[in-house]
């Protein structure tokens, strides 16, 4: 990810929007491209890196590890760290996290529905159906 410089205007636009702006808030929390595929697995449940790795498609290990510290200091995912040997380390959705689980249905729907007008066809009733 690439970072802004502290000293660079459009830090300091972020950073006062944010300061202002609840929805700019919540989007900068949650609209990393990763977030959504590991809110979408932790939905089922704990999981271990290597589980998490496996069921999101492409995304490379730097980038799942970022994402889950970001997420952690964030508080939207708990890392459970379990005194084994080999160490065992599972994530999982905070309580807070947990309460977007209806809104990504909803945002998923919204999707597949602007995604249809887009390609010229007409969206069917507003369904909730599983993620890609």
């Amino acid at each position: 990810m690439k970072q802004i410089k502290e000293s660079s205007t459009n830090f300091s636009n972020k950073e006062n929007l944010i300061a202002i702006c609840t929805e700019a808030y919540a989007m900068d929390l949650i609209g990393a491209r990763w977030k959504l595929s590991i809110f979408y697995e932790l939905k089922y449940g704990p999981a271990r890196f290597s589980e998490l790795k496996k069921k999101i498609a492409n995304v490379t290990e730097r980038m799942l590890t970022l994402h889950l510290r970001e997420m952690e200091r964030d508080g939207l995912v708990n890392r459970t760290v379990y005194p084994e040997v080999p160490a065992r380390v599972e994530y999982s959705l905070t309580d807070s996290a947990s309460e977007l689980l209806p809104v990504w249905d909803y945002l998923r729907a919204w999707g597949k529905r602007h995604r249809t007008r887009q390609e010229g066809e007409e969206p069917g009733p507003f369904t909730i159906t599983p993620i890609c």
